[in-house]
């Protein structure tokens, strides 16, 4: 299991780096289409390139010297970016030549001690290429000229990035633990948490170094099984940027969920399910990760006999997406309900390297089709042959077809949900995989 470099792209307003940041990600960028209800504010995502697969953050336009609300704002989220980057990419504008802004950007990274690589954009005549030169008053050595635009050079410009760029850390002590990370918005509740889950008197704990910054992780041994606490507690700010940057709050939770097996995704039952919770479970699902919801504070929220199964229903409403998930009312304060976690993150790890039998599955394959028949186009029926489960951690089921355009996105909702019927993998995504193959003939 290992965490993901990170990649940064910097500057000012109108530069290209929204143009730049979709030609390095290509189609990677996308959501999958089988997850309706995570409508996201994208601002990163993963690029692959010579085999390496890291992610990119694209910020907000930096201004250095405007004070006003929305700049301060801007300029805290990008802060924040930088702080989590491995490497930077300082974007320019050929067309406008070195500006002021420019030389407070190249000052700010410079005292980063981070990798910097100088970028010119826009550079797509012999003419313009000549003006890149200029940008070698920044001091961040020599400036590499692309078309983000027209793609010009961005392969030299991924082969920098690869090169500046460290490898993945792995984690080989730990390749027998199981990894379950706390995330969440900043003040849900994480490190409180993670103390009372620590204070458990079955639980023997030894702190390890993190291998992310500002994370913690520790290692402890439950039930005779060996867990890493991932631990993304820590950023803050002064509360008159804290708004600002807690739409970047979710960068260290990507960092987390890609080490996890299991995710806990703390809510604050005060304040209830933000467009934020959701783009962190969105982003759980894209990793394929298991999740528990845990809605914390519940100590808070005024109740009566029919508060809980209410307040339950209102989650899986507003995270659609995963209607599989479990949901945990907790109170790290108290101490409430606090110990159901662990059993419940365990039993969530299990599904998720839970097997159907090859039997099994075609014959509820069998039964599910039966119940309802595959669906028609253009006067073609799809037809199945025959499914197995081809791995798990997550689940993937693998479906043989005559036509797999002909699998529309109901037909395999309704196939997962007769799946869960018989085995729930509770909090757990699995994948449906659909490929055509010819009936054999005699």
């Amino acid at each position: 299991m290992s965490s993901k470099p990170v990649l940064a792209l910097v500057g000012r307003p109108n530069v290209g780096k929204s143009t730049l940041f979709n030609r390095l990600v290509g189609g990677r960028q996308a959501i999958v289409e089988d997850t309706p209800g995570t409508t996201r504010d994208r601002h990163y995502a993963d690029a692959e390139w010579g085999g390496r697969v890291f992610s990119i953050i694209d910020t907000g336009g930096l201004i250095l010297a405007d004070t006003d609300n929305l700049t301060e704002q801007v300029r805290a989220q990008a802060e924040v970016a930088i702080q989590e980057a491995d490497a930077i990419v300082f974007l320019t504008d050929v067309l406008d030549g070195v500006t002021a802004d420019d030389y407070l950007i190249a000052d700010l990274l410079r005292r980063t001690e981070k990798p910097v690589l100088l970028v010119v954009n826009k550079v797509d005549s012999q003419k313009r290429d000549l003006g890149a030169l200029e940008f070698y008053a920044l001091g961040l050595g020599d400036p590499l000229s692309i078309s983000a635009e027209r793609g010009l050079n961005t392969g030299d410009l991924l082969d920098a990035i690869i090169k500046v760029l460290p490898d993945a850390p792995a984690e080989e002590e730990d390749a027998d633990a199981v990894h379950i990370a706390l995330v969440g918005r900043t003040n849900v509740g994480k490190s409180s948490l993670l103390n009372r889950l620590l204070g458990e008197e079955r639980v023997i704990v030894s702190d390890i170094p993190g291998t992310t910054r500002d994370t913690i992780d520790t290692r402890l041994s439950y039930d005779g099984q060996d867990i890493v606490l991932i631990d993304t507690a820590g950023i803050r700010r002064r509360g008159r940027i804290e708004q600002g940057i807690e739409k970047y709050s979710v960068l260290r939770s990507m960092r987390a969920i890609a080490r996890a097996d299991v995710t806990l995704l703390i809510v604050d039952a005060t304040e209830g399910v933000t467009a934020q919770d959701a783009h962190i479970a969105g982003y759980v699902l894209e990793e394929r990760k298991s999740v528990v919801v845990v809605v914390n504070k519940w100590d808070l929220v005024e109740k009566d006999s029919h508060t809980l199964a209410a307040y339950q229903q209102y989650v899986l409403d507003e995270l659609k997406f995963m209607p599989w998930v479990p949901v945990v009312f907790v109170s790290a304060l108290t101490g409430q309900r606090v110990t159901r976690l662990m059993p419940i993150a365990m039993r969530v790890y299990e599904e998720r390297h839970a097997r159907i039998t090859t039997g099994r599955l075609n014959a509820l394959m069998r039964d599910a089709i039966a119940k309802s028949s595959p669906p028609t186009s253009a006067g073609r029926k799809l037809r199945f042959y025959y499914g197995t489960q081809a791995s798990g951690d997550p689940p993937n089921f693998v479906f043989f077809v005559n036509d797999p355009e002909l699998v529309h996105f109901g037909y395999r909702r309704y196939l997962e949900n007769r799946i869960r019927e018989a085995y729930a993998f509770e909090g757990t995504p699995i994948e449906l995989t659909f490929r055509g193959r010819e009936p054999e003939r005699d």
